[in-house]
């Protein structure tokens, strides 16, 4: 009898731990469907065709990631110059993003465009993880890359893309950094929505590595944010001594703002940084 009941508990305990690995396993999955939406991101066909795009792959345990590399004005293999990655929010792709980032081209800095993976044309399964190490190989592709000066690049991450960007901080830190309409962390967002912190996987802790980060730092956000509120960027601002806070009246998708100083800011930013001359 002792036996028997011993080995009902053993089989109630082994089903109660498969059904809370199942439930765990399910949040994994809803928390990463919600972060990494990218089944709304559709592909742009007439993008290919960018003049000057360059496009790299980036071989990882599941498969390969797309990079496009677009050259600076005047920069070639004999004038090597600054580059800006450029990591892109959740519900994007690298696609949508050629014309509106021209004006750094036109500064000679080259935009660097990383997929995430399964985005576009990219294979894999997106994490925080997985974006962290794909990076770090883009680090270091860029760093032997004939275009570009290692020494001048600047991350410029949007929305989830400035979590992607923060990632990189510790080991790699830029020449500057741009965050704009970025969370201080994944977690302080669900709290914000009253989901608990320990059923979130994919933390993304943007202001943990923003306290790290020494170099100049340029925050964008919108004070009609509801996606992002505008205390995550004020938070990640005051971080950093010295770090410029620029406030617009616009929305988490409405950047650049009609008639801002958008670009204005960011050429400024980075002549102070360094980047581009004076």
């Amino acid at each position: 009898m002792a036996r028997r009941a011993r080995l009902k508990r053993a089989w109630l305990a082994s089903i109660a731990g498969g059904l809370i690995l199942a439930l765990v396993l399910g949040l994994v999955r809803l928390q990463r469907a919600m972060i990494f939406p990218r089944e709304y991101a559709r592909q742009v066909p007439a993008a290919l065709r960018t003049p000057g795009l360059e496009r790299l792959w980036l071989e990882t345990d599941e498969g390969q990631v797309e990079v496009w590399i677009l050259p600076g004005e005047g920069v070639d293999s004999e004038h090597p110059g600054p580059a800006v990655v450029f990591t892109h929010g959740n519900a994007e792709l690298i696609d949508h993003w050629p014309d509106a980032l021209a004006r750094y081209r036109e500064l000679a800095v080259t935009v660097v465009l990383p997929e995430c993976r399964r985005y576009g044309r990219s294979a894999g399964s997106p994490s925080e993880a997985a974006i962290a190490d794909d990076l770090r190989a883009l680090h270091a592709r860029l760093s032997a890359h004939p275009l570009v000066d290692a020494s001048r690049l600047v991350y410029h991450g949007r929305s989830l893309g400035g979590g992607a960007a923060c990632t990189l901080l510790d080991r790699h830190p830029p020449r500057a950094l741009i965050l704009e309409s970025t969370f201080t962390s994944i977690t302080d967002v669900a709290a914000g929505m009253l989901v608990p912190s320990f059923l979130i996987v994919d933390r993304f802790e943007s202001a943990a590595a923003v306290q790290r980060y020494q170099g100049p730092l340029l925050v964008f956000h919108g004070t009609k944010d509801r996606v992002i509120p505008v205390e995550h960027g004020r938070r990640l601002a005051a971080l950093r001594p010295g770090a410029e806070l620029v406030l617009y009246d616009a929305g988490h998708n409405d950047f650049p703002p009609a008639g801002a100083d958008y670009w204005d800011r960011i050429e400024r930013f980075l002549r102070s940084s360094g980047v581009i001359g004076p």
